[in-house]
């Protein structure tokens, strides 16, 4: 595993520094309405958005920062952790309850997440690749396959 690979495995175990790290982020987010943003760092030069789930163990909202595609009147992100063989809280929050809500470009939206599979993902995978090829990098990095979600509005 390349020495980068191996750091960043190291750094998604330091959980404080990832939580201070996403709630300074949102909270840029939240406060600029999606003008600024830190995604760079980690999205290349896609857009960020907030999305806040409920803690599959505690019941708590947990909010986390992802990259995304508009896909439709829906939005995509990928599951990837940045290629960690440990699935980000987040999914695993989604997958215990579907129901989350996104802050993207200025606007609150109620969400419900849907893995996408076959064609679709297909499709997705190419334009998130296409868009930041770190994508192609992290699927190399882990044996799971990263999840493409997509966060469909719903009625509140």
């Amino acid at each position: 595993m390349p020495a980068l690979a191996r750091l960043r495995n190291w750094l998604t175990g330091v959980r404080w520094l990832s939580v201070f790290w996403t709630k300074v982020h949102v909270r840029l987010l939240r406060w600029s309405r999606g003008r600024l943003r830190l995604g760079f760092l980690f999205g290349g030069d896609m857009p960020v958005l907030a999305l806040t789930t409920i803690g599959r163990k505690s019941g708590e909202r947990r909010t986390a920062v992802a990259a995304y595609l508009r896909h439709g009147d829906s939005y995509a992100v990928v599951a990837s952790n940045a290629g960690s063989d440990r699935a980000p809280a987040w999914w695993l929050n989604l997958c215990a309850d579907p129901n989350g809500e996104i802050d993207a470009a200025g606007e609150r939206l109620a969400v419900r997440a849907r893995l996408v599979q076959g064609d679709e993902r297909e499709h997705l995978w190419q334009r998130f690749v296409a868009a930041n090829e770190s994508y192609a990098r992290y699927s190399r990095y882990t044996a799971r396959e990263l999840p493409v979600v997509a966060l469909e509005p719903r009625q509140p």
